[in-house]
């Protein structure tokens, strides 16, 4: 158990959606994978676990694409939102991701994370407000399938970060949208994040809290979420239930 009684003071908590509350990160990078190594000249191919933890996790599809193929100092065009699917353009390969992964999401079924389950009721018991954010269009469909859209306030997703002109992580604009839309000042709020850019939005936006939640594991990903901004670190969020459960709040 994990000693944090700030969460438990906060009046708010806004958690990421793929990777913090479902497990579909596993989902997006798969399609990822698959769609920038149909990209000639992508070298070395894209790693599903260090270059999507760096630069496609938690960000909109397009600047996803946008950071990979930088930081693999390939010049493919811009291109338009649009942009059918391919491998013309950033726009084009961001397109073909988006009906991988609903092809994905087609032969599996995601789950609700346990840990984060029983972190979600504890809070709801403890009157603590909960929003979930997420740079998907998708996430709406994924909160309502694991069965946790009752302990949530309010969504901000992808399409409303298109509709309101949000700047995408690590901008703090999506979290600062669902405190806004909680009634809770950022630095009375915490958030819970599994992204480097979202740690990194999460500290960028003033928040009293920043939970970095580490899925991937490796050796230097606990201290890669700590240097981006993160207070503390678990590696499941059922870590934190239990931990002053009873106070706080409001």
């Amino acid at each position: 158990m994990v000693a944090v009684p700030e969460l438990w003071d906060c009046r708010a908590v806004v958690f990421d959606t793929d990777g913090v509350i479902t497990d579909s990160a596993r989902a997006h990078a798969t399609a990822w994978k698959e769609a920038f190594d149909t990209v000639p000249g992508v070298d070395p191919p894209f790693d599903q676990e260090d270059d999507y933890r760096r630069y496609v996790d938690g960000k909109s599809r397009l600047d996803g694409a946008a950071a990979f193929f930088a930081a693999r100092d390939m010049d493919l065009p811009y291109g338009e939102p649009d942009d059918e699917p391919g491998t013309d353009t950033v726009c084009a390969v961001a397109a073909m991701k988006d009906g991988i992964f609903n092809r994905v999401l087609d032969e599996g079924v995601l789950e609700a994370y346990p840990g984060t389950v029983r972190l979600l009721l504890a809070l709801h018991s403890a009157r603590v407000r909960c929003a979930a954010i997420s740079s998907s269009r998708h996430a709406r469909d994924l909160i309502a399938h694991a069965g946790v859209r009752s302990m949530l306030e309010t969504v901000v997703d992808g399409n409303d970060v298109a509709r309101l002109g949000l700047e995408g992580k690590p901008d703090p604009a999506i979290f600062l949208e669902a405190a806004r839309r909680l009634s809770v000042p950022a630095g009375e709020a915490a958030i819970v994040e599994d992204a480097l850019s979202g740690v990194e939005a999460g500290r960028r936006g003033g928040f009293g809290l920043v939970v970095g939640v580490d899925r991937t594991r490796s050796a230097t990903s606990a201290d890669d979420l700590r240097e981006h901004g993160a207070d503390i670190v678990v590696r499941d969020l059922g870590e934190l239930v239990g931990a002053d459960a009873g106070g706080g709040g409001g």
